[in-house]
């Protein structure tokens, strides 16, 4: 018999549907139930594409006898991460607070009201490494509610405390405020040099995680030749020869176990394809123009494998199929060979690192540990037919590939993840010459617009065609983001008009004028143990962060003050956390130098199309602080905008300015092309 979750939309859930545990979702149902009771709530969270999630669903959700003892000592919640990250991001922190570490699959065991007293992440069905089994955990967390009710009163208390106190308190600086001189993003810089690691790219040692969000940053803090960013163009290129990149099906995987980015943990996120291919468009607008590829196999990979039929974008692919983690993109050399015949599974053999040895559980992870022009070089080929070679074996394994098994695509539609999507191929139309992209990128957001808005609220699901839960803040900042850069990209009005709808939304529902912060979940929103808020990023760039770029992005095309003060209030209070971990809030730099390094704006006057040559000139250009407005003067809310001023009867001509200082206006791509050429890139980071 199928339990409560099995009338959910979250694949994650449904996968849980036939467990014997007794199941229910976050709901005020499960909540009411434990307080008439007096039970205490087992929460357990992940997330579809979760490796360790399935291992304890098999261990232990599948068990009948562990799954008897969860449904006499407990009222058993299940929760996908990705549709509540409050719930998440609660009681992650309570769990990290109780035992140093956290992660998924998560086990927090609360209280009725709420209130965690006792948690850890993945437990093994036995004792093993000094894991106790999870069914001693659960007799134990039973007992201790029954028996020693105080203590556990006490403890959550301060447990309570503690996460209210992380979730108001700003970390102190040390010294005085200034954005302007430069000297808090020279010191981000410094402070990830002292950890870089200049063979394999990257920060710190294993694990190592793709952090695309600090790397735009990084590449916004000079030209191609600055520390800032040859870290992150070399931290780049050496993700795109990894195992964490599917040579053969494209897009990243979502971490590295290892050092050198060699075996990843397999499943694909959304998110990390959106946000990693933005950084690598950056990267090759920089100079490493090898990038400008990876990040079109990437965007191309979102298009053919993450896409509804309604144009708006799937969440993840699992790590498993078959029962094993990896196992779809794995290659044996017979495989390669009898796919590709001798002389080619030779050439491909070498390029990507396939043995009978195998490096990874006897079988292979495609990877590019040589040089290619070495390689070409001692083929005695060109690296052009090389090139063309490597690119048809490929496609051939890739054929081949798609017989197998596929890992399960979780179906679901998050508002934040497509937010970070569309920008990226907002991005990517212009820079790359890919007018697929911002049309793809288009009708996204339209249907997202049509779809999760009700009057000035955004929902953050759709899923099983409706769209439910309220959005939160991230939900807000992505999708204004989203319609930023679809603004740039097009100048269609509609898109600022847009983006400055979702921007008073923001403010009106998320803002604390008293605390100078955004919460990540509304004023009237549902009332938990605390009310969420992270200025950190995370997996995906805070929620804080998003809505603070938002401002800063529509402050600088529009002239808002309000925008702008509110966007320096963060700023200001967040001083300390950027000074103290800057690669945790790379999002927030990111913003801050958008708000105070020097501008390049460039405003284009006309009607879209007439406009189309100069404004793909505009965005191949990788000024670190670029702002591009315009369009149609005959257009109200175009012709209100401050760069309009003064230029209403110049269509045709396009405009660059530095700051204070404009250039004479041009008619011609070519000539936009030198003038910006001429706007000499200014580094934030001094």
């Amino acid at each position: 018999m199928p339990n409560r979750l099995a009338s959910e939309t979250s694949p994650y859930l449904l996968q849980h549907a036939h467990n014997p545990v007794d199941w229910y979702p976050w709901c005020d149902e499960a909540l009411a139930l434990a307080r008439e009771q007096d039970r205490p709530i087992l929460l357990s969270i992940g997330y579809s594409a979760c490796h360790w999630c399935h291992v304890m669903e098999r261990e232990s959700f599948e068990d009948d006898e562990t799954a008897a003892l969860m449904n006499r000592s407990f009222v058993n919640i299940k929760v996908d991460r990705e549709e509540r990250p409050d719930v998440d991001s609660i009681y992650m922190r309570a769990v990290q607070a109780m035992t140093g570490h956290g992660g998924w699959p998560l086990t927090a065991f609360l209280t009725p009201a709420g209130v965690p007293y006792y948690g850890g992440t993945y437990f093994p069905p036995e004792p093993r490494h000094g894991m106790p089994s999870f069914r001693h955990v659960l007799a134990a967390a039973a007992n201790a509610y029954h028996s020693r009710r105080d203590e556990v009163a006490r403890a959550g208390a301060q447990l309570t405390e503690v996460l209210n106190r992380s979730a108001t308190e700003p970390q102190p600086a040390s010294g005085p405020f200034d954005l302007s001189d430069g000297r808090l993003f020279a010191h981000a810089v410094s402070a990830a040099g002292r950890t870089f690691d200049p063979t394999h790219g990257g920060f710190g040692g294993a694990p190592k995680f793709p952090q695309p969000d600090f790397l735009d940053f990084l590449l916004r803090t000079g030209g191609p030749e600055s520390h800032g960013v040859s870290m992150a163009s070399h931290t780049l290129s050496r993700m795109a020869a990894g195992g964490i990149r599917d040579h053969a099906g494209g897009g990243f995987h979502r971490y590295s176990v290892d050092a050198r980015w060699l075996v990843p943990h397999f499943e694909k996120m959304l998110y990390d394809n959106a946000l990693i291919a933005r950084a690598l468009i950056r990267a090759h607008l920089l100079g490493a123009r090898h990038l400008g590829a990876v990040a079109e196999e990437t965007l191309d990979y979102v298009l053919e494998d993450l896409t509804s039929p309604e144009g708006v974008f799937y969440s993840a692919r699992d790590a498993d199929s078959e029962g094993e983690e990896g196992l779809f993109y794995l290659w044996t050399p017979a495989e390669v060979a009898a796919v590709l015949g001798r002389d080619e599974a030779r050439l491909v053999s070498r390029v990507y690192d396939v043995s009978e040895a195998g490096n990874f559980e006897g079988r292979n992870i495609l990877h590019l540990p040589h040089d290619l022009d070495a390689v070409a070089r001692q083929e005695g080929i060109g690296r052009d037919e090389l090139d063309g070679r490597l690119r048809d074996s490929l496609a051939a394994l890739k054929d081949h590939r798609a017989a197998r098994p596929a890992p399960l695509r979780d179906e679901k539609v998050l508002t934040s993840w497509n937010g970070f999507t569309i920008r990226a191929l907002a991005e990517a139309g212009p820079a790359l010459g890919r007018s697929d992209y911002t049309a793809a990128g288009a009708r996204a957001a339209a249907f997202l617009l049509e779809t999760v808005r009700r009057r000035d609220r955004l929902l953050r699901v759709f899923a099983a065609g409706r769209a439910h839960i309220d959005g939160f803040l991230e939900d807000y900042g992505a999708l204004g983001n989203a319609c930023l850069s679809l603004y740039e990209a097009t100048l269609d009005p509609r898109w600022l008009t847009e983006a400055a709808r979702i921007a008073d939304a923001t403010v009106a529902h998320f803002w604390s004028p008293t605390e100078k912060l955004f919460h990540d979940a509304p004023a009237d929103g549902e009332a938990l143990v605390v009310r969420p808020r992270d200025i950190m990023d995370n997996a995906t760039p805070s929620g804080n962060s998003l809505a603070v770029e938002l401002l800063v992005r529509l402050a600088a095309i529009t002239g808002s003050a309000a925008h702008g003060e509110i966007a320096e209030a963060v700023f200001a209070r967040e001083r300390g956390t950027m000074e103290r971990y800057p690669s945790a809030v790379g999002r927030l730099l990111t913003a801050a130098v958008q708000h105070a390094a020097p501008r390049l704006e460039v405003t284009l006057v006309g009607s879209p199309p007439s406009l189309s040559g100069m404004l793909d000139v505009a965005h191949r250009h990788p000024h670190p602080n670029r702002v591009i407005a315009g369009g149609d003067p005959e257009d109200p809310a175009i012709a209100a905008l401050p760069a309009m001023e003064g230029r209403l009867d110049r269509a045709g001509q396009a405009f660059v300015c530095v700051g204070t200082t404009c250039q004479e206006p041009v008619s011609t791509p070519q000539a936009l092309d030198a003038a910006l050429a001429r706007a000499q890139s200014v580094s934030p980071a001094g």
